[in-house]
């Protein structure tokens, strides 16, 4: 007899619970109706009905690879962020929910600057699967990107996701390590950089430590190794009435816009995530410097 998805949503259900899973339910939900790509309303409406033997198979592969506290995300290969389908690769940090704020912080400032000049060029480093980027040039027509990192396997990624997007044809991806290989000037530097203390890395949740790239978490001893190579380059890649917008830890505020404050930029805007944390910081150049 042939399982039906509203039978396998409840035994992956319990085994999470079981297994200590938080959000149990929820990761159910979405692992087996990503697998059978069914909406939430499919879900409902097309519980009952009974799943081919092939797509059994990797409905139950795919709890064992939860159970064993791999994201469902990246089990389903794919994640949406603001409004785009992002695929997803074992070189890319998999896009959070939070860092949607930066896009949103950032899109105003963009569009006033399409706004008075036709155009706008946006700079991406750490691009990871181009998420920042491409929700910045889907929402705005007129920009034009390039997406920088020093992973080949993610520039790969972020481009695929750039053409399934309708977007291949404004964003570049460039390998680089920052600044290394960036030339011109750009109207927004964007950047959710590494920011993770070293130190912390091993005790992160499994989700997080043994399936998000290493390079993408650690940022050194004191966690603030990218904010400093940011700031300390962009001033030369930037116009001058262009902004940096950045993704920050909960405590990094302070210590990141020292940094900023002290290679010639003025803080424009902060905001807080919805816990509450401090998340997004966007800069402008100082002209008095």
């Amino acid at each position: 007899m042939q399982e039906t998805a509203s039978a396998y949503v409840r035994e992956a259900r319990r085994r999470f619970q079981e297994a200590g899973i938080a959000d149990a339910a929820f990761d159910a939900r979405v692992l087996v109706a990503g697998i059978l790509e069914f909406s939430g309303a499919d879900l409902v409406l097309r519980g009952d009905d009974p799943v081919p033997g092939d797509v059994s198979a990797r409905i139950k592969a795919a709890i064992e690879r939860r159970l064993a506290r791999e994201p469902v995300h990246r089990i389903l290969g794919r994640r949406d962020f603001y409004g785009l389908e992002l695929g997803l690769s074992s070189g890319t940090l998999e896009p959070r929910p939070d860092t949607e704020l930066l896009v949103d912080r950032v899109l105003p400032h963009l569009k006033a600057i399409v706004s008075e000049k036709g155009s706008a060029r946006v700079l991406d480093l750490g691009t990871g699967t181009g998420a920042i980027c491409l929700a910045l040039l889907h929402e705005c027509p007129q920009a034009t990107g390039v997406g920088a990192d020093i992973s080949a396997d993610a520039l790969s990624t972020a481009r695929a996701n750039a053409e399934k997007n309708g977007l291949g044809g404004r964003f570049e991806g460039v390998q680089s390590s920052w600044f290394e290989k960036i030339d011109g000037l750009y109207d927004v530097i964007v950047s959710n950089p590494p920011y993770i203390v070293t130190s912390v890395i091993e005790t992160l949740e499994p989700e997080v430590r043994d399936f998000d790239p290493p390079a993408a978490l650690d940022g050194g001893t004191d966690g603030l190794d990218a904010y400093r190579a940011i700031a300390a380059g962009a001033k030369q890649y930037l116009h001058s009435q262009g902004l940096v917008g950045l993704e920050i830890g909960y405590d990094q505020k302070d210590p990141v816009t020292a940094i900023f404050l002290s290679q010639g930029f003025n803080l424009l805007e902060e905001a807080k995530d919805l816990g509450g944390n401090d998340r997004v910081l966007l800069f402008c150049c100082n002209s008095s410097n």
